[in-house]
Parts: structure tokens; C-alpha cells; sequence
């Protein structure tokens, strides 16, 4: 009969090794074993940041994977696969960054995948045995407890080396498909720091470094422990440290570049407050006129458009709120409110962000309600009573996708003029 690796099943004599042989275990006895020491670790891909230090057992398969990396140099990765203004881009540091993108996969689903065929192999088996065996041997004269609790320590320590080895397996195995993604980033960083060389900006790396400590603070390492943990999964953290610097150097190349032409909207800022107010409160009011033109007798559809056809027109003679209410003098049954302040939220949609897209003094296009034919002005608006750093964070947002805007147009024209080769 299979004998499963748990310490409520094991020999109740002197746990001889004779009997150990004799009673191999099962696949679904190490599934078992496993997952549950694991407590389902394995069913989930961890955050880099946070992997345990692998076990002594496992050391095997981590230094493998970092070496991997390592020895990159010195099997080809130094070739150089492609210049970008002549600076070159060297194959190890596509394969370092492939690498780093493939840190933030979804992979938890193909690491499982890797975890149970590990546990169902047959070499699984052997090991755990031989595990079984070096215990008792080292461990003679104990109590049956005393070696259970021995041996149940190295069961989790496999455990561990086998979750590790599934996890850097699902890693490597989406590698290849970040490659180009990779090359593509690398280009577009060097172009970057070509740019933030040439403007004089200075390339340090204090921005860089301060992030990847606050990334380590955050899952309470040391910089260098995050370093290490980092190079254990296959990367430099170099690597990392490069995409920060060139995201700090890029910001102040916009910055200088472009910061006289950004002028804050502010339509555009009461438009971003409006459409992330909470309904509670409305942080700009707007001071509207309403002419309402009242809907025919008998609503077909000829009337219905002759009447829109006179709003619109009416619109067209629009000039400005001063005089807007004597555009509705020889209009039957026409009404006319005095421009007074309201919140956006009182207003129906699609007018309410006509509204708020509209400049002062301009009159939005007429919409059917319940009462006639709406026509909307907006003679001027004003800050409501909500909280003042709502606005300036809607200030900061609108700047910031400026900017944005800029910096996509730039790299597109730098990437236009550069002279960027292919070498392999």
C-alpha cells in the first residue's frame, strides 16, 4: 500500500527503512503533502519583491537562474544587436529587460501548472526518500516525534525549492515574448537620455535610487536585500535602476522644454471636477441663462423639427447674455430665466457638459424636456464651496496629461530623426 508523507502515517515501530522501501509513495500522497505544507502558496505567483529566501535545497535551481543572467556577457550577451544614434543596445540588455517585464506576468496559473507536474515526478519521490533516510540517519536515538519534527522541516524546505523552481520555470517561459516589447523600451530610453544629455540635464541616479528604496521600504527590505532578491529571479538591478533614470530625466526634458506652453484650461479643470464628483457636492457653480421655447399641441414629427428649427436659430442670433432676452419677445408662450449660479448636478445630461465644455457667454445647442425646448447660455462661472484641493489636484491632472500629450508628440519626432540600426 502507498505510504503517504505525513506523520499521522508513518511506521509505528522504529520507522525502519526496510519498510520505507518497501512502501513507495504515491503522487497524489506528494500532491497532498506538498500543497498542504505550502498552505497554497504555489497557487499563486508572489510579487518579486516579497519571495522568501530560498531554502539550502533549493539553492541549486536559484544560482541557475541567476547565472543564467550573469553569464549572459560572456555567451554572446555583449553582442551588439542594435545602434541607436550610434549607442549601442547589447543583447544582454534586452534579455535583462524581457526579463524584468516577465517579473510582472500573470503567471500564476502556468507556475501551479509546473508545481503539480513536479509534485506527480517520479524523481519527486526519490528525493523525498532520500530526504526520509538522511533524517533517521542523522538523527538516531530520537524519539518517533522528535524525528518527525526533523523531517517535516525538510519536507517544507522542498516544498519551497519545488515552488521556486515552478515559479522561475513560468518566468522563463514568457521571456521570449517580451523581447520585442523589451528592444522597443530600450530604444526609446537611450532617445531619452540622448535628449536630457543634449538640453544639459543632468543624469543622476538620486531619482532612481530614491524609488527603488521606497519600492524595498514598502516590503520591508534593505535596498540591497531587494537587490538580491531581484537578482535571485534573473535580474540586474540595474536593470530597474535604468527605466528610472530615463523616466526622470524624460520629465525634465518636458519640463524645460514645453512648460511655458502649458496653460491650464479652466473648462477643462471643472469638466475633471464634475465628472469625478462624488454627487455630494458640486465644486464649480455656472451662471446660466434658459429660454424655453413651449412644444406644439399635438407632437408629430413636423412640429417637433420646425420647433427645434427655431431654437436653433434663435441660437444662431445669440450674442450674449445681456441681450438674450429679447430674442424670445415675439415667440408665443416662450419663457425667459434670468441668468442665476447652479450646480452642475441640476442640470440634465447632455447639457450639463455642454455646459461645462462651453466658454462664457456662449449658448449650447437646444434639447427636448419635459417642459419645451431648452436652450441653455453660460454667461459665467464660479468656484463652488467644495474643497479648494479638489481643484488643484484637477489643476495638477489636466497639467499632467498636457504633458503627456508633449511627450508622446517629442519622442515620436526624436524616434523620426534618429538613425537607429539593425545589427543582428
Amino acid at each position: 500500500m502507498p505510504l503517504l508523507l505525513q506523520s499521522n502515517v508513518l511506521p509505528q515501530s522504529n520507522l525502519s527503512l526496510t519498510l520505507w522501501r518497501c512502501a513507495p509513495l504515491s503522487a497524489s500522497g506528494i500532491a497532498l503533502l506538498l500543497i498542504g505544507l505550502s498552505h497554497g502558496a504555489a497557487a499563486q505567483a508572489p510579487a518579486p519583491q516579497a519571495q522568501p529566501a530560498p531554502a539550502t535545497k533549493a539553492k541549486t535551481k536559484t544560482a541557475a537562474v541567476s547565472t543564467s543572467s550573469q553569464s549572459a556577457q560572456s555567451s554572446g550577451g555583449s553582442a551588439i544587436v542594435m545602434l541607436v544614434n550610434d549607442e549601442p543596445v547589447t543583447a544582454y540588455e534586452v534579455d535583462q529587460r524581457a526579463r524584468l517585464a516577465a517579473l510582472s506576468s500573470n503567471i500564476g496559473a502556468k507556475a501551479q501548472e509546473n508545481f503539480q507536474r513536479l509534485v506527480k515526478d517520479e524523481s519527486t519521490n526519490t528525493k523525498l526518500k532520500a530526504i526520509l533516510e538522511e533524517t533517521i540517519k542523522a538523527n538516531q536515538g530520537k524519539t518517533r516525534e522528535q524525528i518527525i519534527a526533523v523531517f517535516e522541516q525538510r519536507k517544507q524546505q522542498f516544498a519551497l525549492g519545488l515552488q521556486k523552481q515552478a515559479m522561475d520555470s513560468a518566468r522563463s517561459s514568457v521571456i521570449p515574448q517580451h523581447r520585442k516589447d523589451a528592444l522597443e523600451e530600450i530604444i526609446e530610453e537611450k532617445l531619452k537620455i540622448q535628449e536630457a544629455r543634449k538640453l544639459g540635464i543632468e543624469v543622476t541616479d538620486e531619482g532612481a535610487n530614491a524609488t527603488i528604496k521606497s519600492i524595498a521600504d514598502r516590503n520591508k527590505q534593505t535596498p540591497d536585500q531587494f537587490a538580491q532578491n531581484l537578482r535571485g529571479m534573473g535580474v540586474d538591478i540595474e536593470t530597474m535602476k535604468a527605466r528610472f533614470k530615463s523616466n526622470y530625466a524624460w520629465r525634465d526634458v518636458i519640463r524645460r522644454k514645453f512648460a511655458a506652453q502649458i496653460s491650464i484650461n479652466q473648462r477643462d479643470v471643472d469638466k475633471l471636477v464634475a465628472a469625478t464628483a462624488d454627487g455630494a457636492e458640486d465644486l464649480v457653480e455656472l451662471q446660466v441663462q434658459k429660454l424655453t421655447l413651449p412644444l406644439p399641441a399635438a407632437i408629430d414629427q413636423g412640429g417637433m423639427t420646425k420647433r427645434l428649427a427655431e431654437a436653433d436659430s434663435l441660437r444662431q442670433k445669440f450674442r450674449s447674455c445681456s441681450t438674450a432676452q429679447s430674442l424670445v419677445k415675439d415667440v408665443a408662450g416662450a419663457k425667459f430665466e434670468e441668468a442665476k449660479y447652479v450646480k452642475p448636478s441640476a442640470i440634465a445630461e447632455p447639457t450639463r457638459s455642454m455646459l461645462l465644455a462651453a466658454k462664457d457667454g456662449e449658448m449650447v445647442p437646444p434639447q427636448i424636456s419635459a417642459g419645451g425646448v431648452d436652450i441653455y447660455a453660460l454667461c459665467a462661472r464660479r468656484t463652488g464651496k467644495g474643497d479648494e484641493t479638489k481643484r488643484a489636484a484637477a489643476a495638477q491632472e489636466v497639467q499632467s496629461r498636457e504633458f503627456e500629450l508633449l511627450a508622446k508628440r517629442h519622442l515620436r519626432d526624436l524616434r523620426q530623426d534618429a538613425h537607429i540600426e539593425k545589427r543582428s
